[in-house]
């Protein structure tokens, strides 16, 4: 996958004092921002910080933010210096972060919250990897466009199809981990949210101990534009879609050549 020295190189170990490092990859996101801030401050228990990533400190999320740091210091902002894109932003978050585990938000849909504590507690049992699923279980997706909603609904069914797998909800970006698998899994994604499926891909070419929880999506429920760009990114999600399935057969028949061999 592209980028891969470049997106790496921002990706230091530290040591992790923390439950939990919540990342939030930001651009203009205001009033969404600033209400998603207040949720998480008065709902998530565990120790945890709050980080907000930017391109620019002109970015209306750094007022937003040192507007609450003087009354909460878990609230962050973190200048992502790594290159544009989604990807280089939680890249330069999770550079930063400190938490045992690290939980990909996005500001603009506050439904996946209620389920923290839940994908927290499910990290206590020994999972690695928690992918929330509007697709199973209950979950439900609301808001957004009738395109956006359809492209996803099929690409899911068909990675769910094609590589024979329990996740429902692969192009979702909002995944929890453990820290420990952050060198494992190589983060390559820069464009959009595609590490959402890169995530889910790598979670099964590593064999990661992986849940499932249903969540009620409520996409941009406070209004504002977003900075998803169907047309220029639609051939680069399908081309690390296409990319990510190859990866993935690979890995598995090189397993079975490996348990043959040993048997």
């Amino acid at each position: 996958m592209e980028n891969s020295q470049k997106v790496n190189a921002g990706i230091r170990e530290r040591p992790s004092p923390l439950t939990l490092s919540i990342v939030i990859p930001v651009r203009n996101d205001g009033l969404n921002l600033k209400i998603m801030l207040k949720i998480l401050s008065a709902t998530v228990e565990v120790d945890h910080e709050l980080l907000i990533v930017s391109e620019s400190t002109e970015d209306e999320s750094h007022n937003i933010v040192g507007h609450l740091s003087g009354n909460n210091p878990r609230v962050k902002f973190i200048l992502n210096s790594l290159g544009p894109g989604v990807g280089h932003a939680i890249c330069a978050g999770i550079n930063e972060s400190r938490g045992k585990y690290i939980l990909i938000l996005t500001a603009d849909d506050i439904g996946p919250v209620l389920q923290i504590a839940a994908m927290c507690e499910l990290m206590d049992q020994g999972y690695e990897f928690i992918c929330p699923t509007r697709y199973a279980l209950g979950g439900q997706s609301w808001g957004g466009s009738s395109l956006n909603r359809l492209l996803s609904r099929l690409a899911n069914i068909l990675f769910y199809g094609l590589v024979d797998t329990p996740i429902t909800d692969s192009t979702l970006g909002i995944k929890m981990f453990r820290r420990s698998i952050i060198k494992k899994i190589n983060l390559t994604s820069t464009v959009g949210w595609t590490i959402g499926i890169e995530l889910s891909i790598k979670a099964h070419i590593y064999n990661l101990k992986t849940a499932q929880i249903p969540i009620i999506s409520i996409n941009r429920f406070y209004g504002g534009k977003s900075n998803f760009k169907l047309v220029p990114w639609i051939f680069i999600y399908c081309r690390l879609f296409a990319q990510g399935i190859f990866e993935l057969y690979d890995a598995r028949q090189l397993r079975f050549q490996t348990i043959f061999k040993k048997s």
